[in-house]
């Protein structure tokens, strides 16, 4: 059955248990395929030496560099008390650099016969710093003799490959592994069609392989990535072309708008014009609702582009029709806002069945799993008689118990932050498959639209409806400049004085020393700097004892009660509290018009995209908003540089390019959030626009003329690897 048997051989039976261990538990490799795929990250070419002048800190690197010289040291320690205590120092050099090597105790021996001035090596190890000076205590070494046969064998080819490695497994060890199973390339069975690789001259698969792996020239390396990344682009778009395929095959109930129904009286009411944006947008969605297959769409809007307004009127729409909408929301603070927001839109319109309800108008329930008894039973009743034409809730939506009298579109708030298994869920609940509506606030450039939401369609909200503020952001370097930050709480006073709120936001609750899994999950880049992030209750205490005495100040987490975080939200929202100090909980959709101005304490600890949708909340009246990004990280570091970029544009398109140049690109089928491997390992989503674009246009020809993919055995099996099975459960619901 097995059409790649070499391929398919476990490590273990290759390589031996001990190294097949190590590859398997840290690096995520099983098979002789696994481990072919695991790419050089970059070359070093024997006759030019790394750059030891720009080496990062507290990672593991490789350097092939020459022994200047090597210095043996006696000294006394409590395990060595007369002196005889030994230690090593070998300096390295590049050209562009010097880096001190040191061994202790019995480790000194071997180095010291083998590390000689002059002797050229690949040295492997972790980049700490001692007396100011970079160093790697105790490296492990492969000394690069031209004479030697093994060594000639091992590294043949000017350019030695470096590959992603990890402590337990240097670069050179992976390296002689991959060419143990080099000869099993010649099995690989091509993915891509004969006619597409020789039409964009792409080289064979096993030659990509062979080249990757043992390139004699800069060019062979060049001709294997180019081949590798569209073999990568294409696999992906094939699979989300014949998920696009399936879903059109699928039966969904049309819903047109009524001439004169709720929608019309709804339109009528609106105090202001549609932006062009949303009657274009309008008009996609509408069209896919007309259509007798399922629309699966999403809609991209920067925060306040009015994306819940487009999204209500192609609900009414589909009420219009008799049909349902349910729209789902991540938290429950969302869900009650989404709540309240609509029924204030639609007025009288949503008091069907009641006193003072106009014809037209329909019931809008609200459901959470913090609700009364009563409450949840009647909201149930009205989704199963069907007097409720609008349902807005959390998960508790997709419970077993709830059943819909005739559910025709699914609105999804936030996608990222909802399981697949529970849109599936929300599904299965139509008759027919309803329609689905995915909206996100996350600005998403072109290419990872085409690849992690590539089997929707995608429209684009991208101008700010009239009477939005511009927001003003200033980066407060709080070490540097300690006046900044007392500036910071006069600011906040200024604008409360003049009526207005403010919002501050933490990364850390508090309270979470309770919590024993707490105390675990410091990162790496906590214990490097001493500090843990600043935390809600703190700095609530803090403002209120100091800077923000005599204001109204409250705290807002996560892990209050559903009804207190309501009523603080509610307070706020009513005016009655000048400053709430938060977490990312209001991240989503909170909206505030009169809160103007936002803090954000300790913002290196967010990332880009986070921080522009936080920002997103203030500014949203008539009055101008100001962020303030606070933060102790030096000048010079990478994380002031973020946040720097992200006071210097209001551009969420252009923030969300930067945070994806930066964190890579994750798993782009969305599995694997642990970071360990990703399914994108030559294709840089950012980088790579033309290919992806490409790609999808092949894919669709091609699935459009072959569905089964009857005629392309090896793209079969190149699907099947990409789409094990949670993968393809993924793909299946999303």
């Amino acid at each position: 059955m097995d059409l790649v048997p070499a391929l398919d051989e476990p490590l273990k039976k290759v390589l031996g248990p001990a190294t097949a261990k190590v590859m398997a538990e840290h690096l995520g490799l099983h098979t002789v395929g696994d481990l072919l795929h695991h790419y050089p990250r970059r070359y070093e070419e024997r006759g030019q030496l790394t750059h030891l002048a720009d080496l990062p800190m507290d990672e593991h690197v490789t350097v092939v560099a020459q022994v200047a010289d090597a210095r043996l040291h006696s000294f006394a320690s409590a395990k060595a008390p007369r002196g005889k205590g030994q230690r090593l120092e070998v300096t390295i050099t590049d050209g562009s650099g010097r880096l001190q090597l040191v061994f202790f105790g019995a480790g000194v021996h071997k180095p010291h016969k083998e590390l000689l001035p002059g002797t050229r090596a690949m040295f492997a190890g972790k980049v700490s710093v001692f007396n100011r000076r970079l160093q790697l205590a105790h490296p492990a070494y492969e000394l690069l003799k031209g004479d030697a046969e093994e060594a000639v064998d091992t590294w043949a080819g000017a350019l030695i490959p470096m590959y992603p490695a990890t402590a337990k497994l240097e670069s050179w060890k992976i390296g002689k592994a991959v060419q143990t199973v080099l000869p099993s390339a010649q099995e690989a069975l091509d993915p891509l069609p004969d006619s597409l690789r020789e039409g964009r001259g792409l080289v064979s698969l096993p030659e990509a392989l062979l080249r990757i792996h043992r390139p004699q020239t800069k060019a062979d390396i060049a001709a294997a990535r180019d081949r590798l990344k569209w073999d990568e682009a294409f696999v992906l778009q094939v699979a989300l072309a014949r998920r696009r395929h399936a879903d059109a095959q699928l039966p969904a109930v049309p819903r047109s708008a009524a001439p004169d129904g709720l929608l019309s009286a709804f339109d009528d009411r609106l105090p202001f014009t549609l932006t062009e944006g949303q009657q274009k947008v309008s008009r996609e969605i509408f069209d896919d609702l007309a259509t007798d297959h399922p629309m699966h769409r999403l809609l991209q809007g920067e925060v306040g582009s009015g994306k819940t307004l487009v999204a209500l009127r192609a609900m009414l729409a589909v009420v219009d029709t008799g049909g349902q909408a349910a729209l789902l929301a991540p938290t429950e603070v969302l869900a009650q806002q989404h709540h309240r927001s609509v029924t204030e839109m639609m007025g009288d319109l949503a008091e069907g069945g009641m006193l003072g309800g106009t014809e037209h108008a329909t019931k809008v329930v609200l459901l959470t799993g913090s609700m009364g008894a009563a409450g949840r039973r009647q909201a149930l009743l009205d989704l199963v008689t069907g007097e409720a034409g609008i349902v807005i809730g959390t998960h508790a939506l997709i419970e077993d118990k709830v059943q819909f009298h005739d559910l025709g579109l699914v609105v999804v708030d936030e996608q990222h932050r909802f399981g697949v298994e529970q849109r599936d869920a929300l599904r299965g609940k139509g008759k027919q498959p309803p329609h689905l509506l995915v909206m996100t606030a996350t600005p998403i450039p072109r290419t990872v639209a085409m690849t992690v939401f590539g089997d929707l369609d995608t429209s684009v909200l991208d101008q700010l409806p009239a009477g939005r503020s511009p927001i003003a952001s200033h980066v407060v370097p709080a070490a540097d400049k300690p006046h900044f930050l007392a500036r910071t709480w006069e600011r906040v006073r200024e604008e409360v004085s003049q009526g207005h709120q403010a919002y501050v936001v933490c990364p850390r609750i508090g309270d979470e020393e309770d919590d024993p899994r707490a105390a675990k999950k410091k990162s790496a880049e906590d214990e490097a700097e001493k500090r843990p992030p600043l935390a809600v209750l703190d700095m609530a205490a803090q403002l209120s004892a100091g800077p923000l005495q005599g204001l109204k100040v409250e705290v807002l987490h996560g892990r209050m009660q559903p009804d207190d975080k309501d009523a603080v939200m509610r307070r706020f929202a009513a005016g009655e509290t000048d400053v709430l100090v938060a977490t990312t909980v209001i991240e989503v959709g909170v909206n505030v018009p009169n809160a103007t101005v936002m803090v954000i304490m300790d913002a290196d600890r967010f990332g880009v995209s986070q921080l522009h949708q936080l920002r997103g909340r203030v500014g949203r009246g008539a009055a101008p908003g100001l962020c303030l990004l606070v933060s102790e990280m030096p000048e010079a570091s990478a994380a002031r540089q973020r946040l720097n970029a992200v006071a210097a544009t209001l551009d969420g398109f252009e923030l969300s390019r930067i945070d994806l140049e930066q964190r890579r690109e994750g798993d782009v089928l969305g599995q694997a959030q642990s970071g360990a491997r990703t399914s994108l390992r030559v294709l840089a989503v950012i980088e790579d626009e033309e290919i992806i674009a490409e790609a999808r246009e092949e894919a669709a020809a091609l699935v459009a003329a072959d569905p089964d993919l009857a005629g392309l055995p090896g793209l079969r099996t190149a699907l099947d690897a990409l789409l094990d099975e949670e993968r393809e459960q993924y793909l299946e619901k999303g």
